[in-house]
């Protein structure tokens, strides 16, 4: 059932040029007098002004002219989108783990990035774990690279490992084009990609210092962790009270103070406790150069409704109660939190031990690629915010914060990649139409609203045979 198109219908049609022409400003136009290879024009299109009718010049892959919507711009093909979809730019997810090599049974590239481009998503960084070898060496990175090429759908890049030992690879990794570094501060779960104590932690920040790198941390205390109760049950209660709020609340004042102290630029991965918002912010203002992520699962579910035994929900750090959820949309409007991406981490569907509904067992990941945009958007749009605000946290935040140039916005200069997003139209997630290897999924049966109805990449419709490129820092 999951093979056929990756999209929905497009609604669209080819079109003639428009015979009149408005002004243009310079900086909105690369060159508007020449003929393109595509043209869209879009009634709605989001762009750094907001929300707006274009017409957009595509050469080369490349976005050439942003013009007003009657302007005369000429192309060898010319779409045309109405009043009922959202020109959005592609969506930008720097948290996916694809598993592959290694691990291909849990996902893989082909899998992976066709459910990307069915979730409006044009661009994705692979994180260096649960692969085997993991991401650690260049070694490694070429391993990965070469189980990517010709199978992906949209462009992928790399995120590095650091983990003990690895500290003379770390430049090397950078060399070789990984976008950063990821670590953890507790048990990864996998043995081949041990984590940092405090000690190492500070040696990691201060030799990507060095060459003005980034570090991504997953941020949980270990000490505070083994005060917990163990995790074991049915129970969702249990569970969330193995993980509490201060175990990442204590981490991230860790990895403040090493940030501080080596100059380092951090990055804090799946913000799950709102509690530690406050001295994230207060760090900023006293220059530590430090972002922040949080994913759809905690801006839409609430651990109160998380019935006993639903280990489809499970995830480290875990969804945590209402007051949290509410309080991270609160952050994300304000700019505390940067921004929103999938962390999809899937798994065998044996490994969620749905059978026995026992949280201390069950594998800790949640897969999304496919939903995040339409999940984000529901609850979005309740709580007054504009496709302008997903769009940011979506595509244009994830891309600075990685170092994509050219990715996230639709602007002079920037790759062609769009999604053609239908905001109001609901459907009910079926997890038999989702395109990720193991479709399991918390968001079976839910109704979410908007819909993606096509995704571009570099000025062509996805679908078919392959075309995303791999991508590597400072090239992309």
């Amino acid at each position: 059932m999951r093979r056929g198109p990756v999209h929905h219908p497009a609604v669209l049609r080819q079109g003639r040029p428009a015979r009149a022409a408005d002004t243009a400003t310079a900086r909105h136009r690369e060159d508007t007098t020449s003929r393109h290879d595509l043209v869209i024009r879009a009634r709605r299109v989001i762009t750094g002004a907001g929300e707006t009718g274009r017409c957009i010049g595509v050469t080369g892959g490349r976005i050439t002219a942003v013009e007003p919507l009657g302007s005369a711009l000429t192309g060898d093909r010319v779409v045309e989108y109405g009043d009922d979809v959202v020109l959005l730019p592609g969506l930008v997810d720097t948290h996916v783990h694809v598993n592959e090599p290694g691990r291909t049974e849990w996902e893989g590239f082909a899998t992976a990035t066709r459910a990307a481009a069915a979730g409006g998503i044009t661009t994705l960084i692979d994180m260096p774990l649960n692969s085997v070898p993991p991401t650690v060496d260049p070694a490694a990175l070429e391993a990965k690279r070469a189980s990517a090429a010709g199978r992906c759908h949209v462009d992928v890049g790399f995120w590095g490992g650091a983990v003990p030992g690895n500290l003379g690879k770390l430049r090397p990794l950078h060399e070789a084009g990984v976008f950063g570094f990821k670590c953890f501060l507790i048990d990864s779960g996998v043995e081949e990609f041990g984590h940092l104590d405090p000690a190492l932690l500070a040696e990691v920040l201060a030799e990507v210092a060095r060459f003005g790198g980034l570090v991504l941390v997953h941020a949980e205390d270990p000490a505070e962790i083994g005060r917990a109760p163990a995790a074991r049950g049915r129970r969702y209660r249990d569970f969330l009270a193995s993980r509490p709020s201060r175990a990442e609340d204590a981490a991230i004042a860790r990895v403040i103070e090493a940030a501080a102290a080596t100059g380092c630029r951090v990055h804090i991965l799946h913000l799950a406790s709102s509690d530690a918002l406050a001295m994230i912010e207060a760090a900023r203002r006293d220059g530590v150069r430090i972002t922040v992520e949080t994913c759809p699962h905690y801006l839409t579910f609430a651990a109160e409704e998380i019935p006993d035994g639903a280990t489809q929900f499970k995830c480290c750090p875990p969804i945590r109660e209402a007051a949290h959820r509410e309080r991270l949309w609160a952050g994300l409007a304000r700019g505390a939190v940067d921004c929103v991406v999938s962390d999809h981490s899937p798994c065998t569907p044996d490994l969620k031990r749905l059978d026995a509904g026992d949280f201390g067992l069950a594998w800790g990941g949640i897969s999304s690629l496919q939903l995040g945009l339409p999940a984000v958007w529901t609850e979005a749009r309740r709580r007054g915010h504009t496709l302008r605000d997903v769009a940011r946290w979506l595509a244009e935040r994830p891309a600075e914060i990685a170092g994509l140039r050219r990715k996230g916005r639709i602007a002079v200069g920037y790759d062609a990649d769009f999604c053609v997003f239908a905001p109001d139209e609901e459907f009910t997630v079926d997890p038999a139409r989702l395109h990720h290897r193991n479709p399991i999924t918390p968001y079976a049966g839910r109704t979410l609203t908007g819909v993606v109805r096509r995704t571009w990449l570099r000025g062509a419709e996805v679908g078919g045979e392959p075309a995303g490129r791999l991508l590597r820092r400072g090239e992309a």
